[in-house]
């Protein structure tokens, strides 16, 4: 429980959400010396005092918190048509730390010109030159700092160590296959096959932004933070003036001794609940598509017609194989074998000194490739995950057998969904549709995803490891069957975002303004994923991060860091390969 009385409290700023961009929002606006009030409020409870809270902190038992209630909102989305009325589940953090506690931790920024179209659709400023410098703020690099990466940011990244032999053997065939090596994905060449990068700090700890911006710092911020604390609507200042715009007063709060309190802020209100939070909530507190606000019974504060709208996300199969050689980590999978590596983990963190944190302390994503899937595209479009052992991303399925796996999909696909409120309660979900692949190129690139992994797996460097195919099989050959295998057991990446778009304060279907400002009020902002004009080139957890890092200059009005000059690598030739 808080040691403030909220009804009496009064704030400068109100973050709403302590997820991915909430911790560092509240932590930079908290920073001590600035003399801000700030208040943090979190829906999910504490991620540091409840027995379950190890599987946030060791990242090999991720797939353990993404299904559990505690930990997640439990969203799910409405059935697909093209996926046979297929209804994909959408997890979502709800702990401090939020999605950034139970994500798989894969530390990917983005393609350089991910930033540059962002600009191009309206997010005036927001071009990759810009964004780099925050980036570098927001991160300590193991390798420490050059002209791509940071040295002393909360966030520490690292690679992992690729002690099995099953990494190393993906990066070679995928040099076999014809596709270039990248020594950093982050850094001047994103295209390629190479380590993969994790939000993990040196001591094999999950590096969320609760542990990174709040716990981390906690000597040099000075904030007040309320879990289990349910925002239900922002509240506005009444106006009898038409002509001036609504401005937001504060919040209204379910507070975790059951009491609903509206809490003031001063300066501004900076919703920060993800891209399905982030929306509902707006829709929830007048600000939407009038037609729709009119339908849940909510007075209308500001037509935003594009509240909700815009909700895209990453998609991926798993092309698996069984191992011919016991390397993989399925010998690990069994309860013994899961005791052993949380023990030594566990001692770890007692005895750093003294031992390794061993598996426990990698999320397994070791190494990944980004590849062009036509030598027309400007940058990658396709991504790969390596996993040396053949399981499900959530843990719920597992083959029974040595194996190994690659996580591959599209990274732009032009399908658009929405998350629309479907009562006035923040408790009553909203609905989410995404309208998975319901463009026809999205087919065409799974089937040539699916065909390219192929190639890419009976090249020498995994040849010798590779036995049969388990996923999608060694019969499924033809467009038509490889569609009903995509149909059948496609799962989303869990990126869902874009659905408060950032754009040119004209543009009716944008949201929020380039300082993240929510267009046709004052005094409210969004910051998180729910803001991105378009998807990112893999994961979304760091320019998450990074927008948020740049958000909170804006909000603090001081000047954004000096841009970056840096070079960045042209596309390499694709390999001319019939798929």
């Amino acid at each position: 429980a808080a040691s403030f009385d909220m009804k009496r409290a009064a704030f400068d700023y109100i973050v709403v959400g302590a997820g991915s961009a909430g911790c560092v929002v509240a932590s930079r606006l908290g920073q001590k010396g600035l003399g801000h009030r700030v208040l943090l409020l979190e829906s999910g409870g504490h991620d540091w005092r409840h027995w379950s809270n190890i599987f946030l902190h060791m990242p090999t038992a991720l797939s353990i918190p993404m299904n559990m209630d505690r930990y997640n909102w439990g969203f799910e989305a409405e059935p697909e048509p093209s996926l046979g009325g297929r209804a994909l589940h959408c997890p979502r953090g709800k702990v401090l730390g939020g999605s950034s506690a139970i994500n798989g931790m894969a530390y990917v920024r983005g393609h350089p010109l991910d930033f540059d179209r962002w600009e191009d659709l309206g997010a005036s400023g927001w071009n990759y030159q810009n964004c780099l410098p925050y980036f570098k703020r927001a991160e300590t690099w193991e390798g420490g700092e050059d002209d791509y990466r940071g040295r002393d940011g909360p966030l520490q990244t690292r690679f992992g160590v690729c002690r099995n032999p099953l990494y190393h053997a993906f990066i070679e065939a995928g040099q076999q296959a014809g596709y270039p090596y990248t020594e950093d994905y982050n850094g001047y060449q994103q295209e390629g096959f190479g380590k993969m990068a994790m939000s993990v700090d040196a001591k094999g700890k999950r590096s969320s932004t609760s542990n990174a911006y709040l716990h981390s710092t906690a000597a040099d911020i000075e904030l007040e933070i309320e879990t289990n604390s349910t925002v239900r609507r922002i509240t506005f200042h009444e106006s009898t003036n038409k002509d001036e715009k609504p401005r937001a007063r504060g919040i209204e709060v379910l507070t975790q001794r059951g009491e609903v309190v509206e809490v003031m802020a001063e300066k501004e209100v900076i919703l920060c609940a993800g891209a399905i939070g982030s929306p509902h909530l707006l829709q929830l507190s007048g600000i939407g598509d009038s037609q729709h606000i009119e339908e849940i019974g909510v007075p209308l504060v500001a037509e935003r017609k594009g509240v909700g709208q815009n909700l895209m996300d990453h998609l991926e199969i798993l092309v698996q194989r069984e191992c011919t050689e016991p390397i993989s980590l399925y010998k690990h999978l069994g309860v013994i074998g899961k005791l052993n590596i949380g023990i030594q983990w566990i001692l770890s963190q007692l005895f750093p000194s003294l031992l390794e944190h061993g598996l426990g302390g990698t999320n397994h994503f070791e190494s990944c490739g980004f590849i062009r899937s036509v030598e027309s595209e400007s940058y990658p479009d396709i991504q790969y995950h390596f996993v040396p052992v053949a399981i499900s991303y959530d843990g719920n399925s597992s083959v029974q057998a040595h194996g190994f796996q690659a996580h591959v999909g599209p990274m732009r696909s032009e399908s658009r969904g929405y998350v629309r409120a479907k009562t006035a309660k923040v408790e009553d979900h909203p609905e989410i549709k995404f309208n998975y692949m319901s463009k026809e190129k999205d087919w065409k690139q799974f089937r040539d995803c699916i065909r390219t992994t192929r190639r890419i797996f009976e090249q020498p460097a995994l040849q010798r490891y590779a036995g049969r195919e388990i996923a999608p099989g060694s019969h499924v050959q033809s467009d038509e069957e490889l569609d009903q295998f995509i149909r059948e057991r496609v799962e989303t990446a869990y990126h869902p975002c874009g659905t408060c778009r950032m754009g040119d304060p004209n543009d009716l279907g944008a949201v929020v303004d380039s300082e993240t400002r929510v267009i046709g009020v004052d005094g409210l902002r969004v910051v998180d994923s729910s803001i991105f004009p378009s998807i990112t080139n893999g994961n979304l957890n760091a320019p998450t991060i990074m927008v948020a890092e740049r958000a909170a200059d804006f909000i603090l009005g001081v000047e954004p860091l000096p841009s970056a000059n840096v070079e960045i690598a042209a596309p390499v030739p694709i390999p001319n390969h019939k798929v």
